[in-house]
């Protein structure tokens, strides 16, 4: 099974790099400059790719940043603090961003010839990201079917699975965590206090693990 996987650079994906590699299959890996704040998460999947051999390109949409530019993530707008499952973290939705990413992600594998595009998506997001629902997941597979004469599969083992749930079978892999990058804000370090810093926070104590990372 060849396999190319969309790559933030934060814990889902990451782990979710390791389990398609102890899978054995083939990978190539993709990330994307959409003119985030948190542009130093590309560094971080270089790092990660560099240190398990795995391919990996980066695409810049920085100019569509312009497009999708209601978003905390991606104008001067701030980042909220606080739980996830919180209403203000809606303003972290960046405008059909997994739409963009898996669509070019799909592109790449049929010009390779290889099977599925892997997502990194998981039950913590569906409350707050349309485009991280099974609705949408089982939808998007559909187009992935039906757009080019190949048809790409699309995989998404974490789907009904936690944070917490993530960080076990990161664990038992044997992810670097030290390498991935999950905080929404700007600054170097992560700064614990938004919501993705929170539940990734929470998915290190549910595991009675510390997060190796150093906090703001």
């Amino acid at each position: 099974m060849k396999t190319i996987i969309v790559l933030s650079g934060g814990l889902d994906s990451t782990t979710l790099l390791y389990k398609l590699i102890a899978e054995g299959k083939e990978v190539k890996a993709l990330s994307f400059n959409y003119g985030q704040k948190h542009v130093v998460e590309l560094w971080r999947a270089s790092e990660t790719c560099k240190k398990l051999g795995i391919e990996h390109k980066v695409i810049d949409l920085s100019n569509l940043k312009e497009l999708v530019s209601n978003s905390a993530l991606t104008s001067d707008m701030k980042v909220p603090e606080g739980h996830y499952a919180e209403e203000s973290m809606k303003s972290t939705v960046v405008p059909n961003r997994n739409m963009i990413m898996a669509s070019i992600a799909i592109g790449w594998a049929v010009n390779l010839d290889y099977d599925e595009v892997a997502l990194g998506v998981h039950a913590g997001d569906h409350a707050i990201y349309p485009d991280c629902r099974p609705i949408f997941i089982q939808m998007l597979n559909d187009i992935a079917h039906t757009a080019n004469f190949k048809p790409i599969e699309i995989y998404a083992p974490f789907l009904k699975l936690s944070k917490g749930d993530i960080v076990k079978i990161g664990t038992e892999l044997g992810v670097d965590y030290s390498l991935t990058r999950t905080c929404y804000q700007k600054s170097e370090e992560p700064c614990g206090k938004c919501g993705s810093c929170c539940e990734r926070l929470e998915a290190f104590e549910i595991n009675n693990l510390v997060d190796p990372l150093i906090y703001e």
